[in-house]
């Protein structure tokens, strides 16, 4: 059996097109307009997009980026797309107004570079995404390749992180990648009233990237514990008031005593002067008192 040829990599430096040589965008079919992703695909490609959004800031050094789902990249102004189910792309960001034609898709010439991460969730045999897609998207140059197959249809296993190490794709031991900082996992639970086994972005110790729905529960759950340790602390100190109150009360009972047993004191007192004097008025002798 003879050797497939080797693709010859292109050329992944990009420097801005004269308007003279840039594309008719008229000529170029950008949609089709004929879905043809399952629900789960669909749902999978907008979990990823999700967590991204609402809880990545981009890797450490604040880098901006652009994910995208179902999007034609284009790379070769008179070739069609290439069309992944997701793709992540660093140091680019949408343009203001995404209606204009040249501005709908992943054309390669106005972004000046190549995405990063490529995502393909495969739905059946068909689709050529460890053979033909691997190649292209490998000629392309794009480091990191991840086939997610959650039937296993391709007989690879459910997740495969791949990066490239030309002329092909290698697997990655901890689907890690450290050009974009970013993790993949496989995460068992429900997202948007489906219940799955899902893609997921995590953090290099496995964490999962929360979707902004995520946030917002994790948000409440951690003002309702503020809540209830502010209510709790309230509660101690209603109690604490409550002693401070029952203490006060006693020691005025006590006091109101003392006083009742003072002014009983000074009554008989009183009393005991008034007969001396009753008895020297008489002529007794009050010696003995």
């Amino acid at each position: 059996m003879s050797q497939p040829a080797t693709l010859q990599p292109l050329d992944a430096t990009f420097t801005p097109l004269p308007p003279e040589c840039l594309p008719n965008y008229d000529l170029i079919r950008t949609e089709d307009d004929q879905p043809v992703d399952n629900l789960f695909s669909e749902r999978n490609a907008k979990l990823l997009s999700d967590a991204l959004y609402a809880s990545w800031r981009g890797p450490a050094d604040g880098r901006t980026f652009l994910a995208m789902s179902n999007v034609g990249l284009f790379y070769l102004a008179k070739q069609p797309p290439v069309v992944p189910d997701f793709l992540l792309s660093l140091d680019v960001e949408p343009p203001e107004d995404v209606l204009p034609k040249e501005n709908r898709s992943y054309f390669v010439w106005n972004y000046g570079k190549f995405p990063e991460v490529v995502i393909e969730i495969v739905s059946n045999k068909e689709g050529g995404e460890d053979t033909d897609k691997a190649r292209m998207y490998a000629k392309m140059g794009i480091p990191n390749y991840v086939l997610f197959d959650p039937l296993n249809l391709l007989g690879g296993g459910v997740l495969r992180v791949l990066t490239l190490r030309q002329p092909k794709y290698e697997p990655m031991l901890n689907n890690w990648m450290p050009e974009v900082e970013l993790g993949l996992t496989q995460w068992e639970g429900h997202y948007a009233g489906i219940r799955g086994n899902w893609l997921r972005w995590c953090d290099q110790q496995g964490r999962v990237l929360l979707t902004g729905d995520e946030r917002a529960i994790q948000e409440q759950q951690r003002a309702d514990q503020e809540q209830q340790r502010a209510d709790q602390e309230q509660q101690r100190a209603d109690q604490e008031q409550q002693r401070a109150d029952q203490e006060q009360q006693r020691a005025d009972q006590e006091q109101q005593r003392a006083d009742q047993e003072q002014q009983r004191a000074v009554a008989a007192e009183d009393r005991l002067q008034r007969l001396m004097e009753k008895l020297k008025d008489m002529g007794m002798s009050t010696d003995g008192f």
